[in-house]
């Protein structure tokens, strides 16, 4: 079994993503195998392609959608909400945030246990002892004029400190109040101040006020809430001994560190690596990045909420009050038409409960413009949009604050802008922001020019009046990366524009994707750098290979995490030592490509032999080419195809059992090769460990620039 164990991938990210993709659909295609009418009329098969094309966003479709019940297509439409990219980052940062607090809450009932044995311990000691212990205690507190702050006056109160520096004040940064009681714990008031933390403290029961004077040690326990106004310059806290309330005033002296000190030059390595820190330092980093993770929690929900929201009534609204038709011949409601396109264009599916697609709505230039940004707003431009909604709120805050005004609010955001993939998987630091926008205009310019250039002379399209073909021009750009839709049809379009679609749906997920391994913050891990070298080697590296006795249980593992590397978080180069941003965008294409071609191939390879029947009868209708077509578009996750004659369902509609389920498995595979890699900072729980393995990679980049290259050595 332990050997066996060792093969199984390991439970991160990327598998826990895995199992979410293959569960879902195989428990939603039995209920909407079920719920077809007439019964069964609807194949197992066909069901099981529908709901993983729906829940990958792929978007293609084995049967028309107006064929269905209402209720298989609400099935649907809840599929593609969550199988959206946005919405499992929701969930991966609100797992996140629960993570940190269920792991200093668990710190704080530690603390708590300390505690209590202490005061037990001290209540044991006899009146006298207890006496003289306080005697100098309340001697300090009588002499007020060496500039100790009055609430240090007070001998009854002597609050116990935490132990551990790395417990102190995480735990006070991060722990909530509880809803039926409060997280009690021992502290410190510097601490307090220094994160910013109200402290409520009451006397325990069955203790009386001169026990209290007596012992000097505080048998009250101590409520831990977040603070309303966390502020630089002062820090208030609470206490209430004996029935009494006293305000406390820390002034900044007082603070242990300074809570921006972890932001200095010399500890911010690349991509926001911080290394040297203090271990108050990193204290101040984790309550950061955590409550920026409680930042985003809020703004990450709204901003997929509301754009679907807001999209579908919109569209909803239009095509109810001017183009009904196209729904109502279909027998679809035009309010449900609207509302289903706007959530399959906003997270990218392409599917539409109308046979025709959008070819329709071609000349409506309200519902193209509006589905065009809810394809950007969704998939491809989504980091831009939501860096923007970030940088805009920030400087909103400052126009209308004054400087020492709502400052957690301010920092946190600064911080998120400047360290962004510490936080968050799908959000970038501002030089790789404007590579990505640079890249979106060149992708969908060319996607766009390349449509009204290479169809010149189209019969089929030069019946279009100019103001529309040049809308529909730009729609079908932005649509064929990712969005899925199409608004004119695919097979009247002339073979170079077919064939330059085949690249764009490919290429769909390159610009994010390379982005984000830019940007991650153990860039050198991901990219598996250290894989081969014993001397570099990381520590994970050495956990999945440690207690491997023979060199064939070692090869074989070698084997499994070079086929799923992914899941190890290491990338497909061995060695790649380069540091220019060109030398790294050619090893991620290098690399993606190696990783992706052979599934392309082999997929092509059994649908052609499945489909050997079919192509002896047709050669034409299942040339290769229409079979590439098809398959890359699966693996893209994009939804366009070439159609198969005299049906308004995708070319998959026409093939085999088994070519159908050759597809599902290339969705599901397409779909995850735009994630981060395991080790990424944005999707790792936080541990102990974390800050030793970046204190390593900075160790190890510092290494190999001074480490001389075997050409600069004379052998």
């Amino acid at each position: 079994m332990s050997r066996l164990r060792k093969l199984l991938p390991p439970l991160n990210f990327i598998t826990i993503h895995y199992v979410y993709f293959l569960i879902v659909p195989l428990i939603s295609s039995v209920v909407f195998w079920g719920s077809s009418n007439p019964r069964a009329s609807i194949s197992y098969v066909d069901s099981l392609f529908l709901v993983t094309s729906a829940m990958t966003e792929a978007g293609l479709n084995t049967v028309n959608l107006s064929q269905m019940t209402t209720w298989q297509q609400v099935l649907l439409w809840l599929l593609i909400i969550i199988g959206s990219s946005i919405w499992v980052s929701i969930w991966t940062v609100l797992v996140r945030k629960h993570a940190f607090e269920a792991r200093f809450q668990e710190i704080v009932r530690k603390e708590r246990k300390r505690s209590l044995e202490r005061r037990s311990a001290s209540l044991t000691l006899p009146p006298i002892t207890r006496r003289l212990r306080t005697l100098g205690r309340s001697r300090t507190g009588q002499d007020g004029g060496d500039g100790i702050p009055s609430w240090e006056q007070h001998p009854a109160i002597n609050l116990p400190v935490i132990s551990r520096p790395s417990d102190r004040r995480l735990v006070s940064a991060i722990v909530p109040p509880q809803q039926d009681s409060d997280i009690r714990a021992s502290g410190s008031f510097t601490h307090a101040h220094s994160v910013g933390v109200a402290a409520d403290v009451t006397p325990a029961s069955g203790i009386t006020d001169a026990e209290e004077r007596d012992t000097g040690a505080s048998t009250a326990t101590e409520h831990i809430v977040f603070a309303d106004d966390l502020r630089s310059g002062a820090r208030s806290t609470s206490i209430a001994p004996s029935g009494t309330t006293a305000q406390r005033h820390l002034s900044s002296t007082d603070t242990a560190v300074n809570p921006r000190s972890y932001l200095r030059g010399h500890k911010v390595g690349r991509n926001g690596q911080f290394h040297g820190l203090t271990s108050e330092e990193r204290e101040e980093l984790g309550g950061t990045e955590y409550r920026a993770l409680k930042l985003l929690s809020i703004i990450v929900p709204l901003y997929f909420f509301l754009w679907q929201f807001l999209g579908c009534i919109s569209l909803g609204a239009w095509i109810a009050n001017n183009q009904p038709g196209p729904a109502l011949e279909n027998a679809i409601s035009p309010w449900w038409n609207g509302i289903f396109n706007g959530v399959s264009a906003f997270n990218n599916s392409g599917m539409s409960v109308l046979d025709a697609n959008m070819i329709p709505y071609g000349s409506s230039y309200f519902v193209l413009i509006i589905m065009g940004l809810m394809i950007l707003a969704g998939n491809t431009a989504y980091p831009v949009f939501l860096r923007f909604i970030l940088w805009g709120s920030l400087k909103l805050l400052k126009w209308v604050t004054y400087e020492n005004d709502l400052v957690e609010w301010k920092e946190t955001l600064e911080y998120i802008l400047k360290y962004p993939r510490r936080v968050y998987t799908n959000l970038f630091p501002s030089r790789q922001t404007y590579w990505l926008v640079f890249m979106l205009f060149v992708l969908n310019g060319t996607d766009w020019v390349a449509f009204e250039v290479l169809n010149l002379g189209n019969s089929s399209l030069e019946q279009i009046p100019l103001g529309s073909r040049i809308i529909d021009g730009l729609f079908q750009a932005l649509a064929v990366r990712s969005g899925g839709f199409y608004v004119v049809s695919i097979p009247t379009l002339f073979i170079g524009l077919q064939v330059l679609y085949v690249i764009m749906m490919y290429i769909s997920v390159y610009p994010v994707v390379i982005t984000m391994r830019h940007s991650n913050v153990y860039e050198e891990r991901s990219l598996g750098i250290y894989g081969e070298d014993a001397l570099y080697s990381d520590s994970l590296t050495r956990s999945i290979s440690r207690g491997q006795s023979s060199s064939k249980s070692q090869s074989l593992s070698r084997m499994i995490r070079a086929a799923f590397a992914e899941w190890y978080g290491v990338g497909a180069a061995p060695d790649q030592r380069e540091e220019s941003r060109i030398s790294f965008i050619s090893h991620q294409i290098r690399g993606q490509l190696s990783h992706d071609l052979w599934w392309l191939v082999l997929a092509v390879l059994l649908i052609m032999i499945i489909e050997t029947k079919h192509f002896l009868e047709d050669p034409v209708t299942y040339s290769v080419f229409n079979v590439v077509f098809e398959v890359v578009s699966a693996y893209g996750c994009v939804g366009i195809s070439i159609g198969f004659p005299n049906a308004a369902y995708s070319f998959s509609g026409g093939l085999y059992p088994g070519s159908k389920l050759v597809l599902c498995a290339v969705m599901i595979r397409g779909r995850h090769r735009g994630l981060p890699v395991a080790l990424d900072r944005a999707v790792r729980l936080p541990s102990d460990d974390m800050h030793i393995v970046e204190e390593e990679d900075h160790i190890r980049r510092s290494m190999s620039v001074r480490r001389p290259s075997l050409d600069d050595m004379d052998i």
